[in-house]
């Protein structure tokens, strides 16, 4: 079974976003600040909307 890595960088973004997200709730050490979430997340957003 082989891994296909998604093309579409929306879709990379977001990803990302979850995983920080995901890493800063289970580790309560690791401090991002709301100000890179957001922004992430509004352009993983605008790129899924593009479709790219």
């Amino acid at each position: 079974m082989r891994l296909v890595f998604i093309s579409n960088i929306g879709f990379i973004l977001l990803a990302i976003y979850l995983i920080l997200i995901g890493i800063t709730t289970l580790v309560p050490g690791i401090a991002i600040p709301a100000f890179i979430f957001g922004v992430l997340a509004i352009v993983a957003g605008i790129f899924i909307l593009l479709g790219r």
